[in-house]
């Protein structure tokens, strides 16, 4: 089951299929929620709070029984460390463990994040194979489809303009652009293309090298599993 659907369950569930009286529930804006719909996500630990009886496994995954393992805890919502799920992606709230996930859209508003002195990560993620990234936050739009998905999550590390490897994907903060693209050499030497993997429905551009304010290497991306 999808993120959406999960959220339209809990609220006909909940509240009788009102909105309104569900983000009450929750302690959050009636525009909060449709927030959540719109961008497919939503907070684990606050249903978990806020919805007696739900699954965390539910939660996590989609999968199985909204109700069944009533009996678990917070921290078990957390923490999936036993042997058997050793090697699955997974989220801690533990200071250190793993990389800051900020539940923001890198065209949205990723540079207001990383620029902000009060803005902290949602979680930490822990992905195995994915140890080079520094941070990870969610990426919307369709131009990088099918390597990059729209609701994914991606993992960056920050590096300079001197870094970049032609052919290869990065997320770049312009002075008014955020954007995820392959980059390759322009028409002359002040500037970059920014070339899309879907060129059916987008187009390539380009921008000069200095508007740009900061870029990442895009290491890779998974399927938002929270």
């Amino acid at each position: 089951m999808g993120k959406k659907d999960m959220i339209l369950a809990l609220i006909e569930h909940y509240s009788n299929g009102n909105k309104a009286q569900f983000a009450n529930r929750l302690g959050i804006t009636p525009q909060g929620l449709s927030t959540w719909i719109k961008r497919e996500s939503f907070d684990i630990e606050l249903i978990f709070s806020k919805c007696e009886g739900i699954s965390a496994q539910w939660l996590l995954t989609g999968q199985g029984d909204m109700f069944e393992n009533n009996n678990q805890t917070k921290s078990e919502l957390f923490s999936r460390n036993d042997e058997k799920n050793s090697d699955l992606p997974k989220i801690s709230l533990e200071k250190g463990e793993g990389k800051p996930y900020f539940d923001v859209d890198f065209l949205g508003g990723f540079d207001e994040v990383f620029n902000s002195q009060v803005s902290v990560p949602d979680c930490n993620v822990i992905v195995p194979g994915f140890e080079k990234a520094q941070v990870w936050c969610n990426v919307t739009g369709h131009s990088m489809e099918p390597k990059i998905n729209h609701g994914d999550i991606i993992a960056m590390r920050e590096c300079s303009v001197d870094d970049i490897q032609y052919g290869e994907t990065y997320a770049v903060v312009l002075d008014t652009i955020r954007t995820i693209k392959i980059l390759r050499k322009g028409s002359s030497p002040d500037v970059l293309r920014y070339v899309p993997i879907n060129t059916t429905d987008f187009d390539e551009q380009e921008y000069p090298i200095a508007r740009i304010q900061r870029i990442f290497e895009v290491i890779g991306s998974i399927s938002k599993f929270f």
